[in-house]
């Protein structure tokens, strides 16, 4: 796969999860790229009610923060693409693997130092 066509899975992966993130979170400006999970509105019903919501919440909590970290790491890829440095390892600074690239566009490591 071209750095092109991961280019265009990047930006792709991007839109998927910001639309995701958008379902339940909003974007925050400070700091750059945070996201924060929407706190349930309690309309004054029944207490297992109210308890169901916090219980959801925390657990978007969660989810929220996978999917913000991914969106991050992709949005980093992609600022690398523009400055010419995509596709190398962080840690030893060879060439990533293009079949791992093509799994995880967003690797910042090579599979070597990953394990």
């Amino acid at each position: 796969m071209q750095k092109k066509e991961l280019k265009k899975k990047l930006e792709n992966q991007k839109k998927e999860l910001r639309s995701m993130l958008e379902r339940f979170a909003k974007e925050d400006d400070k700091p750059e790229g945070d996201w924060d999970t929407k706190f349930p509105k309690f309309d004054g019903g029944a207490l297992e009610e109210a308890a169901d919501e916090v219980e959801e919440f925390d657990s978007l909590r969660s989810i929220e923060h996978s999917l913000e970290l991914k969106l991050k790491k992709t949005n980093k890829a992609l600022e690398k693409i523009k400055k010419g440095t995509y596709g190398k390892c962080e840690s030893c600074r060879a060439d990533i693997k293009a079949d791992r690239l093509e799994v995880v566009p967003e690797a910042e490591t090579c599979k070597e130092c990953t394990e």
